[in-house]
Order: structure tokens, then sequence, then C-alpha cells
């Protein structure tokens, strides 16, 4: 019988919808908690990498837990995940987000304002909370370097 180590690292693949705000907001709450957040333990995954069919991208979504932020309801980081690797172990749609605020103002993708940054804020702690729970089930090998989150 052969044991299989838990993860030490979550997966975060993020949308890369350029032509959207919810897209930049994804890609930027990604940074956040990377870098913020969560440090040491969250890995970003490319998505056109992922696509395109890297192995490395593929294989490393296969053994560990993957968080797909999608921007909208195409849902293309989650979709991909589930194609190529398996189940994601949890996935963030912004745009209904957004919607769940209520939300309703015109979001710049070039020109991040405060709303802009506020709402990344938001979203990178919703992610946080996706990965505290993976921490408290026991799906990771790790804990937090940081405890900043809210």
């Amino acid at each position: 019988m052969t044991m299989r180590t838990k993860p030490k690292f979550v997966g975060v693949l993020s949308c890369s919808g350029e032509e959207e705000p919810e897209g930049t907001i994804a890609r930027n709450a990604v940074r956040l908690v990377m870098e913020k957040y969560r440090p040491g333990i969250t890995v970003s995954l490319c998505l056109p990498l992922y696509l395109a069919g890297d192995s490395g991208e593929r294989e490393f979504a296969k053994l560990a837990p993957v968080i797909a932020v999608d921007g909208c309801e195409k849902a293309c980081a989650k979709l991909s995940t589930e194609k190529y690797s398996g189940k994601v172990s949890g996935a963030i749609d912004i745009r209904a987000l957004l919607r769940e605020w209520g939300v309703d103002d015109h979001l710049s993708r070039s020109r991040p304002g405060e709303l802009e940054w506020e709402l990344t804020e938001r979203v990178a702690q919703e992610i946080v909370k996706k990965i505290d729970s993976l921490i408290q089930e026991g799906e990771l090998a790790t804990k937090p370097e940081k405890e900043e989150a809210n």
C-alpha cells in the first residue's frame, strides 16, 4: 500500500480575460493572496500555458488542490482544470460575487480605481477563505506564513 503525501501548496488558476474588468480583478486578487495573505503556500498557475498543454501546469493541478478564479460565468479556469486535471477544490465566479455584493457600477479593466481595488481585496479574501478551508480540512500539509486576512 502506498501512502500519498499531502501537498504543501495550493494552486490558484486565474482568469486571463483581458477584455473584462473582472479578469483584471481576478489576476490582481491572486497576486495579493500569493504575496500578502498566503505566501509560501499559494502557487499561481498560468491559464494560457495550461490550455496550451504545458505538462508542468497540468501535472501540478492533478497532484495539488486548485482554486479556479474566473471573471465570468464562462468559467474558463474551472472548466479547463476539470477537463485536463480533475475536479477543482474551489471555484470563484467574480461576476456572480459582484451581483451578490450589489455592485453594478461600470468597472475599468485598464485603469483600476478605488472601487476596483476594494473589490480586488474582497475577492482576495474569498480566495483566502477557500485556502483556509483546505488547511482546516487537512487537504494541505502546511500552515499559512502570515495571518493578515480579516
